[in-house]
């Protein structure tokens, strides 16, 4: 979670493309001359910006319907209507079978805030032992934005990768995801890699700039691709485990004149899993991740499990209010809730391109470990019915919720499928 832009960073160049969307969508801005009245005539009273509208030709992956704008579902009997929402975009989506319950503006390329460090893990969580330890230099810290979330890294000390990654998810530490970069052979090199996953998961909407989520120009996601990453994340125990983790214990200085180390509680920025702020749980959360910066307002992708009915949600930049992004998850998780095996899906969360699997054998995605990706294929309903990715039989804990997610990527589908 972020603040304000980052000056310091250097990018390559953005298309003319990717410029012009930004440029009218993210960053709208009046010129001065059309604020000043002409001599004779009455001062205008300010207006504001126009609320920026999403492309008119968005991706088609996933289905034709994830391309059109605005709201996309099919009701039936027995099925209440959406609730009233403001978020520019958001997608609600089963994680088992990637079947896309219902959504607005899916494909809309928007900033993405600290949910793309859902991409970020994605991306290196499986590079590095959770043991492995590394002493912090001021290398590693270098070109932080102002303004960053931190959870309290300081140089010159030892962190093992399990605390770095609690600091990248809970606390949505821009200092761990700069630390876990440098590890990775730097920035530059993460972003790179992070942008061959995007393309890897079929993440079309996604240009990455920076591997925290912060502010910068060009910078974009969309809500079919942060629930893309959410999906991809769940297949990895150690991602599991640590977006569903609510507070923990973060490592501090040494004290004085011994070995021994301090260390102070952090909590998951995350209210819909921790109850911060004055929100309460939502029944059945097990993560996956939140974000705020200026352009981007709030951000969140959560997963839920009720009663075996395991359902995503992503919703982008919702009117502000402190707790909105929150309220209208909710509204839609309930919704999805009541709505699951009744409505007809409008489209579905592809599989990676490397996910090919053949009937009747397992295998394991690049990317996942065998202890925490062994996959069973399947297919119904013309083959788009794909998971979530976490192992049959694995675990999360919560507060006494147990989410059980079996993963299964589609069999091909055939070119006479409808």
């Amino acid at each position: 979670m972020v603040l304000s832009n980052r000056p310091a960073l250097r990018r390559p160049a953005l298309t003319v493309c990717a410029a012009a969307l930004v440029g009218t969508a993210l960053f709208p801005a009046a010129t001065a001359a059309s604020a000043v009245p002409r001599p004779g005539q009455p001062a205008k009273t300010p207006q504001q910006p126009e609320e920026p509208r999403p492309p008119e030709n968005m991706s088609t992956i996933g289905g034709d319907r994830l391309a059109q704008a605005g709201t996309q579902v099919d009701l039936t009997s027995g099925v209440p209507p959406l609730p009233k929402t403001t978020a520019r975009a958001w997608i609600v989506s089963d994680a088992e079978t990637g079947e896309v319950l219902a959504s607005h503006n899916a494909h809309w390329p928007l900033a993405p805030a600290s949910t793309l460090k859902m991409l970020f893990a994605d991306t290196l969580i499986t590079k590095f032992p959770r043991n492995q330890s590394h002493t912090v230099t001021p290398q590693d810290m270098a070109g932080i934005g102002d303004g960053s979330s931190m959870v309290g890294i300081k140089e010159n000390l030892p962190y093992t990768v399990q605390d770095l990654w609690r600091g990248v998810f809970l606390r949505s530490g821009n200092d761990a995801v700069h630390v876990l970069s440098a590890m990775n052979g730097g920035v530059d090199k993460t972003v790179r890699e992070m942008q061959e996953r995007a393309r890897d998961l079929q993440a079309n909407d996604t240009h990455v700039l920076s591997p925290d989520g912060y502010d910068m120009p060009g910078q974009v996601s969309s809500a079919y691709d942060l629930s893309l990453f959410a999906r991809a994340g769940l297949q990895n125990a150690d991602f599991r485990e640590y977006c569903s983790t609510a507070s923990a214990q973060f490592p501090g200085d040494f004290k004085k004149g011994s070995k021994e180390r301090e260390s102070f509680g952090i909590q998951n920025t995350d209210r819909l899993l921790s109850g911060i702020d004055g929100v309460k749980p939502y029944p059945g959360l097990a993560g996956v991740k939140n974000g705020f910066t200026t352009n981007a307002g709030n951000t969140f992708t959560g997963v839920a499990d009720h009663d075996g009915v395991k359902l995503l949600v992503t919703v982008m930049h919702p009117a502000p209010g402190d707790n909105e992004v929150y309220k209208e998850t909710t509204a839609l998780l309930d919704w999805g809730f009541q709505a699951a095996g009744k409505v007809k899906p409008v489209g579905t969360l592809v599989a990676p391109k490397n996910a090919q699997p053949t009937a009747g054998r397992s295998e394991t995605p690049k990317g996942s470990t065998s202890a925490s990706a062994a996959a069973t294929p399947g297919s119904s309903g013309g083959g788009v019915a794909m998971a979530a990715g976490i192992t049959v039989g694995a675990l999360v804990v919560l507060g006494g919720v147990t989410l059980v997610v079996r993963k299964r990527w589609p069999l091909p589908k055939r070119h006479d499928e409808s």
